[in-house]
């Protein structure tokens, strides 16, 4: 088992061979995410990229009016700030902590110097930037197209897949800002969870009971977005261990 919020908690540096590791390991940093902190806002220059183990980072664009909605989750099976080694240096969305915990921070420089030595590494992170484009474009059609309780389903799943227990720590109005919905729309489905017993909500604090009356009522677009990232990294990790 991983030390405690460890490198390897984090998927994509876990799935690397030893000697590419320890070449990034001296320069990783580990910090404390706290809960709301901005990690970047549209349009800053992107000087660190973040390998979450234990932090949940959101993905947001804000509209001119201040609304907001998420476009991704970004967990213990990515890295934030892709736009540093896919040519740009900005982005015109925002990453804001969703989830409190911990993550390993990479200078820019560094990550550079190591994506351009085209090792795994670089395959690693392309890779995961076509599984997050995935999560972005299903979002969209999610978000369009499905009910909100089929969105927080989806949410709500995607959430404890990067978590260690059933428990999360989330007001219903900070939910409905990713979403973007109403506030009540949020109340409304997380109520209809309750009394079928699926979760339990108490102020701030949401607990999964029953995560197959969870994926029962999802809609397929989480599977989408699970099936994609599996289907794209588990070769890199079968001949990791293979090795």
């Amino acid at each position: 088992m991983p030390a405690l919020d460890s490198p390897s908690q984090n998927h994509l540096l876990a799935a690397l061979p030893t000697p590419e590791f320890e070449t990034l390991a001296a320069h990783l940093e580990r910090v404390r995410l706290p809960l709301g902190e901005m990690l970047y806002e549209p349009g800053g220059q992107l000087k660190h990229a973040y390998f979450p183990t234990t932090a949940i980072v959101s993905l947001h664009y804000i509209m001119e009016s201040g609304a907001s909605s998420e476009s991704a989750g970004v967990g213990n099976e990515g890295v934030v700030g892709i736009s540093l080694f896919m040519g740009g240096d900005t982005t015109s969305s925002s990453a804001v902590v969703q989830t409190a915990g911990h993550a390993y921070r990479l200078e820019s420089r560094t990550l550079l110097e190591e994506f351009n030595r085209g090792g795994l590494l670089q395959r690693l992170l392309l890779r995961y930037t076509q599984a997050l484009m995935t999560q972005m474009s299903q979002t969209a059609a999610c978000n369009r197209h499905h009910s909100v309780e089929q969105q927080l389903c989806r949410w709500l799943l995607l959430t404890l897949d990067r978590l260690p227990s059933n428990e999360l720590v989330m007001t219903q109005e900070l939910i409905a800002n990713m979403l973007g919905v109403r506030r009540e729309g949020i109340t409304e489905a997380a109520g209809k969870l309750q009394h079928a017993g699926v979760i339990s909500y108490r102020r701030g604090h949401i607990a999964v009971l029953d995560r197959a009356g969870l994926e029962a009522r999802v809609c397929e677009c989480y599977a989408v977005v699970k099936t994609e990232l599996n289907r794209l990294l588990c070769d890199v990790r079968h001949r990791q261990v293979a090795s």
